[in-house]
């Protein structure tokens, strides 16, 4: 019988010349790219640590690609809603998500119904910032040092779960909720934890008395840390001294050997983001986060420049995925 339409045989070359084409296409975008503003999303409120380290990092790199970047904050959800909306953007590098610790390495282990899978949504670019968490107390209180926290929870303790230290973090299953958990582990106490909607609601908590220990990134105290009116540091969760505290010791030092947590936030495109334009995007950040300026203005906030890059930087995810995953699981840490 006769056949009607096109045969398999003149199929092929079509679609060979309709995959030329297509790769044309994305070769000419990536060589234009780009060509309008990008938009950066950063998944938390205006002010916190995530949303300085990305109004720092776009304004270098805004000088090496040539075209404004224009921040958006969309928070909720423990960073999930603004991230879901770079998993789900156009994957063609003028949508970036400012990812974390906790949008990228945790949440996935804490939330059931994620709207995208963090370990395949997302193209790494760079790590922007690394900063310690901070220990501390209100300048009141009794506790002058780790040392003097660590016998004090033990000793509330002997006396039952309602006589327990508590501790402030910015809510359920954020990266400073599972320093706290990770300390109590190591340090063999047990204290009671009291979530709160960020770090803006918990710092008061803790500087007012209500709650006895705070667990907070450290550019979000280091100024209440450094005046020493209302908040008295107590330790560093990394393995060095910060500079920006170099008279403030590490857990490590304090009596928990080993002890080295520190938060970290990165830049992420939607999965099938064209390679060339990744590269790009890898480019410029690799040259902003060399600059003096910014090495220097995250110095000031208690933090580092982050060095790690594309593929570099997955790897170091995974890590911190199987770590955090470990003590979700050990630890039974669910949301409400």
């Amino acid at each position: 019988m006769p056949q009607s339409g096109l045969s398999l045989k003149m199929l092929k070359p079509l679609a060979c010349a309709a995959l030329l084409a297509l790769a044309s296409a994305t070769g000419a975008q990536a060589a234009t790219y780009p060509d309008k503003p990008i938009t950066l999303i950063v998944p938390y409120p205006p002010g916190g640590t995530t949303d300085i380290a990305a109004r720092a990092v776009a304004h270098v790199m805004e000088g090496e690609l040539k075209e404004p970047i224009i921040i958006e904050n969309r928070a909720g959800a423990g960073g999930m809603i603004g991230m879901g909306l770079v998993a789900h953007a156009k994957p063609d590098g003028y949508t970036l998500g400012l990812g974390t610790i906790g949008t990228q390495s945790i949440n996935q282990f804490i939330y059931k119904n994620m709207p995208y899978n963090p370990s395949t949504a997302f193209v790494p670019i760079a790590l922007v910032i690394t900063t310690p968490n901070v220990i501390a107390v209100s300048a009141k209180s009794k506790i002058k040092t780790l040392g003097d926290l660590i016998a004090t929870a033990k000793a509330r303790d002997a006396k039952g779960k309602s006589d327990r230290l508590s501790f402030a973090s910015p809510g359920v299953g954020s990266s400073v909720h599972l320093t706290g958990v990770y300390f109590e582990q190591e340090a063999g106490i047990h204290m009671l934890h009291v979530p709160f909607k960020g770090g803006a609601e918990s710092m008061p908590a803790v500087t007012g008395g209500h709650v006895d220990v705070l667990f907070d990134n450290l550019p979000s105290s280091l100024a209440q840390i450094k005046s020493g009116e209302r908040l008295r540091g107590l330790a560093v969760t990394s393995a060095k001294r910060s500079p920006a505290l170099p008279d403030l010791p590490t857990v490590a030092e304090s009596g928990v050997p080993g002890f080295d947590v520190i938060a970290w936030f990165g830049l992420w495109a939607p999965k099938g983001t064209p390679q060339p334009v990744i590269d790009k995007l890898i480019a410029a950040s690799k040259t902003a986060l060399k600059s003096p300026k910014l090495e220097e203005l995250f110095a000031k906030q208690g933090a580092e420049a982050g060095h790690l890059f594309g593929a570099d930087l997955g790897a170091f995810v995974n890590k911190e995925r199987q770590r955090w995953s470990k003590l979700i699981k050990d630890r039974h840490i669910q949301t409400q």
